[in-house]
């Protein structure tokens, strides 16, 4: 197979339709547009989505979901990713500099994922009420 010998399979280019050119082509005078009416008329298209006037679905669609700005600077920490930590006081700062949550978080949750074994003092980081027991149970504490 050479480059100067591909060619498109047959059937797959259809020949352009030559309009204007009389009656016998069947598509002259007109040029398959019929006779006047917006669609008759050079530029007569109306935008994506216009109705004729009558309110456009995605208008008479209420709107849906919505985004949080400050769930950017949240984040969550499982009870398993504490117990690699080898600190005994935790805040985020200490959870920063350990990569367990990016470095613009300002707001960071603890969640009862996996387990912990050994005592650890939680400080200005969020907690869900079955990691504090689980934490507590684990003779570590949580403070405000």
């Amino acid at each position: 197979m050479y480059l100067n010998t591909i060619q498109a399979a047959y059937g797959s280019r259809k020949k352009a339709k030559r309009v204007g050119r009389g009656i016998g082509s069947t598509d002259g005078k007109t040029c398959g547009r019929g006779h006047k009416g917006q669609k008759a008329r050079a530029g007569g298209f109306h935008k994506v989505g216009f109705e004729g006037g009558q309110m456009p679905l995605q208008r008479r669609l209420p709107k849906v979901g919505f985004t949080s700005r400050t769930m950017k600077y949240a984040a969550e920490v499982r009870l398993s990713e504490l117990n690699s930590l080898d600190v005994e006081v935790v805040d985020i700062q200490v959870l920063i500099s350990n990569n367990l949550v990016p470095a613009f978080a300002k707001k960071v949750k603890v969640v009862n994922t996996g387990t912990i074994s050994r005592a650890v003092v939680l400080r200005g980081v969020g907690v869900t009420s079955g990691a504090k027991s689980t934490i507590e149970a684990a003779g570590g504490k949580v403070e405000a």
